[in-house]
C-alpha cells in the first residue's frame, strides 16, 4: 500500500489537482479563512470530483501543519515516489538529445531540494538524481519549494552515486563537480556534449569520493567577503552558464 503525506498550500495543491489528481485522497480547506483563493480550490475539487471537507485550525494543529505555510489549504496524497536506477536508465536511453543532468551530493535540506528542482526544471534539465544516503527525499517541504517542478522533472534516487556517475561516463556525459579552492571556474569552462552536474551538500560540499569520480572540478569565482552560496543559488548559476553555452552554439 502507498504511503501517504500531506501537501499544503494553495498552489502546490491547485497544481495537484490539475496535474495528478488521481494522488489526491482528500482536500482540507479551513472554514475561517478570509482567502478567497480558497473558493478557487472548492470549484476545482468540485469540477475534478475530488472529495473536500471544510475543517478549524485544530485540524491542521493535529497533523503538525501549523508552523509550516499553510495558507489554509492541505490535501491528504499518496507520498510521491523517486525513480530507481533503472528507471534513470531507461530515460537516458530514449533521449533524442544531449543529456543535462543535476546530481545532489547529501544535500539534506527540503527547502534546497526543492528549489534545486526548480531551478533544474527551468534550466531544462532531464533527470535530478539522488543517492539514498544521506540525503533528503522528495517530501511535501520539498514539492511545494519546487512550484510543480516535481510533477515535471524526474527525481531519481539511487544506491550509489559514484556508481551512477561511472554509468553516466559510460555513456559520454561530462562530469562537472563544483569546489571552491580549485582553479577552473565555470567562466573558463567548455560545456559540450552531455553534462552532468554534481553538487555537494550544504556544509561540507562534495564528498572526496565524489570528487574523485568528476571528469572536471570547477569553482564559482566569489568577488566578495562570503566564501560560498546556498546550494540551490550555485545550482542555478551554474546551471544557466550550461544553458548561456547551449543557447550560444
Amino acid at each position: 500500500m502507498a504511503s501517504e503525506e500531506f501537501l499544503y498550500g494553495l498552489h502546490s495543491v491547485e497544481l495537484a489537482i490539475k496535474r495528478d489528481k488521481k494522488r489526491i485522497k482528500r482536500v482540507y480547506l479551513l472554514h475561517a479563512s478570509k482567502n478567497a483563493k480558497l473558493q478557487k480550490i472548492i470549484q476545482l475539487c468540485k469540477a475534478h470530483h475530488i472529495a473536500f471537507e471544510m475543517v478549524d485550525k485544530l485540524f491542521f494543529t493535529q497533523y503538525q501543519l501549523e508552523k509550516v505555510n499553510h495558507q489554509g489549504v492541505t490535501a491528504l496524497v499518496e507520498a510521491k515516489t523517486m525513480g530507481s536506477e533503472a528507471d534513470l536508465k531507461r530515460l537516458l536511453e530514449n533521449l533524442s538529445h544531449e543529456p543535462l543532468i543535476l546530481l545532489l551530493d547529501g544535500v539534506t535540506d527540503p527547502h534546497n531540494l526543492g528549489a534545486c528542482l526548480r531551478t533544474a526544471n527551468a534550466a531544462g534539465v532531464d533527470a535530478l538524481v539522488v543517492p539514498k544516503d544521506r540525503s533528503v527525499g522528495l517530501n511535501a517541504t520539498a514539492c511545494k519549494v519546487a512550484s510543480g517542478a516535481a510533477d515535471v522533472t524526474p527525481v531519481f534516487q539511487v544506491t550509489n552515486l559514484n556508481r551512477t556517475i561511472d554509468y553516466l561516463k559510460s555513456l559520454n556525459i561530462w562530469l562537472y563537480g563544483t569546489a571552491g579552492e580549485v582553479k577552473d571556474t565555470l567562466y573558463t569552462t567548455t560545456f559540450t556534449g552531455g553534462v552532468a552536474l554534481v553538487m555537494g551538500s550544504e556544509g561540507e560540499g562534495l564528498r572526496q569520493s565524489t570528487r574523485s569520480h568528476c571528469d572536471f572540478l570547477i569553482k564559482i569565482p566569489m568577488l566578495g567577503q562570503v566564501s560560498s552560496l546556498n546550494v540551490s543559488v550555485a545550482t542555478g548559476v551554474v546551471l544557466f552558464e550550461v544553458v548561456r553555452q547551449r543557447v550560444a552554439q
